[in-house]
Formats: structure tokens, C-alpha cells, sequence
């Protein structure tokens, strides 16, 4: 057994080159091998939100405060809030982020293919994100 401490693992702000406005990443797991699940909370101020992106072995988000935005490539784009979980496909070209005026914070669980998470791709544009 292995307990994570809350505040044992120091925060990061997003990169601004997998992001677009104020983003915090908390960690929360990696699991170890042979797992392959790892985890971060993510906190998306109003208007921030990732790049376009895949996940290897899909991705589940689950929303634990606020309102945000999820679309997935070719599909309308989505509302979420808090308690909804969100599951993208593996491969499923995507993007998440806070709503327009609404902070919002997921829990972003994924599995690791050879030690690849995530294969980032480029930024949402801001008619593609609704502005």
C-alpha cells in the first residue's frame, strides 16, 4: 500500500505550448509497472483549455467543480459540469476546457502505452473553442 500526502507533490502551471490560458496541473498518481494508470487533478480558468490531443488508451475526466467544454474532432461542442464523467476513446482526437466565463477542475485518468500518455497536437482555435 502507498498513500499520496495532498500537497506532497508540487503543482505546475499548464504549458503554454499544450494549453491556452491559466492552467494548474496537481498530480495525484503514477501508478507503478506493471500498471499503467496515472492521474492529475487540472484547473482551467474561464476560457483556458488544452491543445487538441489524443490518448493512447483512452482518457476519463471527471468533473469536480465548475463548467466547462469538451468537443471531440468533428462533433458539436459539449457542456460539462460538476459530478459528470467524460470518456474519450483511444485515439479519439479531442479537446477539454473551462467555459467562457466559469472556472472549471477535472480529474484527468489515463493509461500509459510504453510509457505514452498523451500525443499532443496543435491549439484550439478561438472560433473552434466558441469565443
Amino acid at each position: 500500500m502507498e498513500i499520496k500526502r495532498n500537497g506532497s507533490q508540487p503543482s505546475s502551471k499548464g504549458s503554454a505550448a499544450y494549453f491556452t490560458g491559466t492552467v494548474r496541473i496537481d498530480p495525484l498518481f503514477v501508478a507503478p509497472d506493471p500498471a499503467r494508470g496515472r492521474g492529475a487533478s487540472v484547473a482551467f480558468e474561464p476560457a483556458a483549455r488544452t491543445a487538441w490531443h489524443t490518448h493512447p488508451l483512452g482518457q476519463t475526466l471527471i468533473v469536480t467543480s465548475g463548467v466547462g467544454r469538451v468537443q471531440r474532432w468533428g462533433g458539436p461542442i459539449e457542456e460539462i459540469r460538476t459530478g459528470d464523467v467524460v470518456w474519450f476513446a483511444p485515439g479519439e482526437k479531442h479537446w477539454h476546457g473551462a467555459a467562457p466565463t466559469t472556472a472549471m477542475t477535472h480529474i484527468a485518468i489515463q493509461e500509459a502505452l510504453d510509457g505514452n500518455v498523451v500525443d499532443w497536437m496543435e491549439h484550439v482555435t478561438d472560433a473552434q473553442y466558441g469565443k
